[in-house]
């Protein structure tokens, strides 16, 4: 997914402010789930976990893509991958991860992913290891 930083993104040392970065994440990752069909009105996931590593500096106006898999699948919970590309680069400026539960929306208690979600997620799992530059 394409994105682009913001003028507003940048801190007082001229890069992207640590928070903009997941900021960017959280953006790609819910586009990811909204256009894939893994959110719909009964679904409901929450973010338990998330960390974010630090490779290159970014800043505005760089021009970005997010890549994204997932690396686990559990019961009722997964883990994706992220990382951001500047420009054509193809190593990752940045990477994190993002364990989600799915919950039920009325009682949020945890529930075992479905059939559909689960190929979904499945669809999304490298074939052999990491994407590259991950």
């Amino acid at each position: 997914m394409p994105l682009q930083t913001r003028w507003a993104d940048n801190d007082a040392y001229g890069h992207l402010n640590n928070a903009t970065y997941l900021s960017l994440f959280d953006t790609a990752l819910t586009h990811w789930q909204t256009e894939s069909g893994l959110l719909a009105a009964h679904t409901r996931f929450l973010v338990v976990a998330n960390n974010c590593e630090y490779h290159a500096e970014l800043a505005f106006p760089d021009a970005l893509t997010c890549g994204l898999a997932c690396e686990h699948i559990g019961r009722t919970s997964f883990r994706l991958i992220l990382g951001l590309f500047k420009g054509a680069e193809d190593q990752a400026a940045t990477t994190a991860s993002f364990t989600q539960v799915a919950v039920d929306p009325e009682t949020h208690e945890k529930r075992a992913l479905d059939d559909r979600e689960r190929a979904l997620l499945v669809g999304i799992v490298p074939a052999s290891g990491m994407p590259q530059g991950l």
